[in-house]
């Protein structure tokens, strides 16, 4: 894991309100209202929920922005956005907030910089108007500014003790090579950087990569679309700028096994991290297929890994696989486990018969009908709180996918065959040729 996702400037993890009815099939975009507003891409999707609305936005300015410059500029950046603004200061801003029960919170990814937010109906023009003002127009205080330095400093240095943060960080530098936007710099790097920065460097960024160009705003709930539209037509109205996003020069490759052992004295167990690159972007072939196979490998109580290596072994009580970092660029593949130290070789050894098993024989008819059948029901779930299907409709957007998708997505899991999902594997997955990082009492 990147250790700067670990800077939280309030990152909202919200649960949404129920809607009344659950959605069903080919029922989600014919009511979405999409249309550019004040350069904004705004999506609205109005529900039967009564009176709650959810918002998510995602621009362009994460930390693999920050180039050749300070590391921590982009994250600083971000922390900086609920700090004041220009024409109020935080304390202003909470109190509006907090008179009307509202919430707005916002964090920075690799190459996103997010805002969520939920509200009541009848303040919504509210929410809008202080989520422009904030991103638009942060104050960059000094005072505020050092207060952000030492917050992330402190955060960065807790990461340090982290073991699942340090294999991580580990992985991700060995997977992908310099320049990526997946890479990113380590935990010392991050701490040195956030001393240099300089209250300068911030406004420059946010001059440089700060607009509408790249913005989405997803709002869902109880709306009155032409009203929501006219607030943020008011509240981005003359904004300008903007970055696109990045992607890699050419997919990335295994090359060849690395083993890589981080010592973190003092800690019961050892985080592990195995996998590679898949020079996969979601949206590719075999993707979803690759997804599928690997969601029957290490995903959930059901999966192989969970009946093997925890059930019938006991060796751990936490390890899965799966694919990540692929919306914008190409991702990786990764089994996360953690192990005690006295049955860490043991543990791993388990785990590698397993990848071994699964790589070179895949899944079976009887695991892809099961699996299907609980992806499809499980993402259903997801899209019956308003939180659910803004996310999901963020996903689909960062994915490159129109709207539509979310009532494609279960047409196209269940189209997946056997030889789709076993070919994706074989072809995309090499153990002989995978990371290991090992970070903990080792």
């Amino acid at each position: 894991m990147n250790s700067l996702k670990m800077l939280s400037t309030g990152l909202l993890l919200l649960s949404g309100a129920t809607l009344a009815a659950p959605i069903l099939a080919a029922q989600i975009a014919q009511h979405i209202v999409r249309a550019k507003t004040a350069g904004v891409d705004l999506i609205a999707y109005p529900t039967a929920v009564k009176d709650v609305v959810t918002i998510v936005g995602s621009l362009p300015a994460g930390d693999a922005f920050a180039g050749s410059g300070n590391v921590a500029v982009p994250t600083l950046v971000g922390m900086m956005l609920d700090r004041g603004t220009k024409n109020a200061d935080q304390f202003k801003i909470a109190d509006e907030l907090e008179s009307v029960g509202a919430e707005i919170n916002f964090d920075v990814g690799i190459q996103l910089v997010e805002v969520h937010a939920k509200c009541l109906r009848k303040d919504l023009p509210l929410v809008i108007r202080l989520i422009a003002d904030q991103l638009r127009n942060p104050a960059f205080a000094p005072a505020e500014f050092a207060k952000a330095q030492q917050a992330a400093i402190g955060s960065l240095q807790h990461s340090l003790e982290n073991t699942n943060s340090r294999a991580g960080e580990a992985f991700d530098r060995a997977i992908y090579p310099k320049g990526h936007p997946n890479r990113p710099a380590s935990t010392e790097e991050m701490i040195a950087a956030v001393q240099n920065a300089k209250i300068e460097d911030l406004r420059r960024f946010h001059r440089e990569h700060y607009g509408p160009a790249h913005f989405t705003l997803i709002a869902v709930g109880d709306l009155d679309v032409h009203a929501l539209t006219a607030d943020v037509a008011k509240g981005f109205g003359g904004w300008t700028g903007g970055s696109d996003f990045l992607h890699a020069a050419s997919p990335t490759v295994a090359t060849s096994a690395h083993e890589e052992s981080i010592p973190v004295p003092g800690k019961a167990s050892v985080s592990v991290a195995l996998g590679e690159p898949t020079g996969l972007r979601y949206r590719d072939p075999d993707a979803l297929a690759l997804r599928v196979g690997s969601a029957i490998f290490g995903s959930g109580f059901t999966s192989r890994l969970m009946g093997s290596v925890r059930d019938k072994e006991g060796l751990t009580y936490d390890v899965g696989a799966g694919m990540g970092e692929d919306a914008l660029t190409d991702g990786y593949w990764r089994i996360n486990a953690t192990f005690a130290p006295a049955l860490l070789e043991k543990g791993i050894a388990s785990t590698r018969r397993e990848l071994l098993k699964w790589s070179s024989e895949g899944v079976t008819a009887a695991e892809l009908a099961a699996r299907k059948t609980d992806l499809v029901g499980s993402y259903q779930v997801s899209l019956a709180t308003t939180a659910g299907l803004a996310s999901a409709l963020q996903q689909a957007v960062l994915r490159g996918y129109p709207v539509s998708w979310l009532d494609d997505y279960p047409r196209a899991i269940e189209a997946l065959t056997l030889d789709d999902v076993n070919r994706a594997i074989k072809k995309h997955i090499d153990p002989a040729k995978m990371v290991l990082v090992k970070a903990g009492s080792v």
